[in-house]
């Protein structure tokens, strides 16, 4: 059967195309998360380390999003402000910083960013406050 796969791919190119593409992806994909300088938490590995003093909590959603809750103690700035607004947390760079946005995502990018930016513990809550809603934790409404 092997012996045939030469033939199957040159009568095909779309599909070889795609194969490559997808094979393309998933290594890119694992390359990134094997490098990535920060942790993804769940939601109760995330709350030991927001249990710890001098941890900062980091909201990076939208403020239309903030209004449906937040984690208590959390700091809001929004993901396009932060690279303007590293200042506002640059005494952090030390110390464990937790960074959530919806579902983890938009967080993800903001941990990236912030490792960058010389932050040395940073934890990017996975599946953000959905995950955290669904882990019965707490929102704090203004």
């Amino acid at each position: 059967m092997l012996e045939r796969l030469p033939e199957f791919l040159a009568n095909h190119p779309f599909l070889t195309g795609a194969l490559i593409a997808v094979i393309g992806m998933i290594l890119f994909t694992e390359f990134r998360r094997l490098t990535r300088k920060y942790r993804t938490l769940s939601p109760a590995e995330a709350v030991r380390v927001i249990n710890q003093d001098d941890t900062l909590v980091l909201d990076v959603r939208e403020d239309s999003e903030v209004a449906s809750g937040r984690i208590a103690g959390a700091k809001h700035i929004p993901l396009g402000s932060l690279p303007k607004r590293m200042g506002d947390i640059e005494k952090h760079k030390d110390t464990p910083v937790v960074v959530y946005c919806r579902s983890g995502n938009r967080s993800a990018v903001a941990a990236s960013q912030l490792t960058a930016a010389g932050f040395q513990d940073v934890v990017n809550l996975q599946g953000g406050v959905q995950a955290w809603q669904t882990a019965g934790m707490p929102l704090k409404k203004k």
